[in-house]
């Protein structure tokens, strides 16, 4: 003979409550995520590795039997060049960043003018609202 074992739930569905607590803390998260740090690595890392292939073309030139002494030098140089340039590569990425962001507010800007305009031209009391507003400008 077998138990059922029943357990009281809540009126509400508890299931809907809990699924919508991750999805918020994702948009959140979502929202906090800086675009400026992945670019600003990408920068760096494209720095870094130009750096090391010009310091490897140097190192081979002199290094007979040197592996060694070669392997730290390109080291060396690989997080001098870290050290030098990650302020100016995020300093860099902000910037092409905001531009961008501010590009993109630009177009939906024109892009929402372009559409109230076309709304406009086919309803007359919109159209006159706006030629007031326009009047109001220009005084």
């Amino acid at each position: 003979m077998s138990n059922v074992t029943r357990y009281p739930f809540p009126g509400s569905n508890s299931g809907h409550q809990q699924s919508t607590a991750p999805r918020s803390d994702r948009r959140s998260k979502r929202r906090a995520f800086d675009s400026a740090r992945g670019l600003s690595a990408l920068l760096l890392g494209a720095m870094v590795s130009a750096m090391v292939v010009v310091a490897d073309q140097l190192i081979e030139t002199w290094v007979d039997g040197h592996l060694l002494v070669a392997w730290v030098a390109l080291w060396l140089v690989s997080f001098t060049v870290l050290a030098l340039f990650a302020g100016s590569a995020h300093k860099l990425s902000n910037s092409v960043v905001d531009a961008l962001d501010a590009m993109a507010k630009r177009r939906a800007r024109k892009r929402a003018e372009d559409l109230m305009w076309l709304m406009a031209q086919s309803d007359p009391r919109l159209m006159a609202d706006l030629q007031g507003a326009m009047a109001r400008q220009q005084d």
